[in-house]
């Protein structure tokens, strides 16, 4: 592993944070990932406040990866194949904006990136209705309680049932 001053932070949210985080936790390069809650008005949500929709937070994972190893553009595939980015404010059972579809970027070039990406996967026709995945810069990124993190490597799950 690269030491600490060249890893770099991805964010994204693609619905329930619990399955995105097991499948960026699988990625080489990946050094480490945390869920939370970003995008929102309030400091200091707490999970229940961010479900309840009030808050405006979306569920995320903050991803931190060694550049050399894994490139942002290779996270950027993986986000797209987890989700459906069509569906704007619902993921499979979560319904809401806290399950939006959502790229938080960090610089200008995750911002070019993300924008580039996006664009290409709607010229491939791949879906039939347009990307409603969020772009946006990143915000403050409040660390979910204790129990969201690592959620299926604690209890040997597979799905997201939240």
């Amino acid at each position: 592993m690269a030491d600490d001053n060249h890893m770099e932070t991805a964010t994204f949210a693609a619905g329930c944070f619990w399955g995105v985080e097991a499948t960026f936790r699988q990625v080489e390069g990946v050094v480490d990932t945390k869920v939370g809650y970003t995008g929102g008005k309030k400091g200091h949500p707490t999970y229940r406040e961010v479900c309840s929709g009030m808050t405006g937070h979306a569920e995320a994972v903050q991803v931190t990866f060694d550049p050399s190893r894994v490139s942002y553009e290779e996270l950027l595939e993986v986000f797209w194949s987890i989700h459906d980015p069509t569906q704007g404010n619902w993921q499979g059972q979560g319904i809401g904006t806290s399950y939006r579809s959502a790229i938080f970027y960090h610089n200008k070039a995750q911002k070019a990136a993300a924008e580039a990406s996006k664009e290409e996967l709607e010229r491939s026709g791949k879906f039939r209705r347009p990307i409603a995945t969020e772009i946006a810069p990143a915000s403050t990124f409040w660390r979910a309680e204790e129990y969201h993190q690592r959620y299926f490597e604690k209890h040997s799950l597979r799905g997201c049932h939240s």
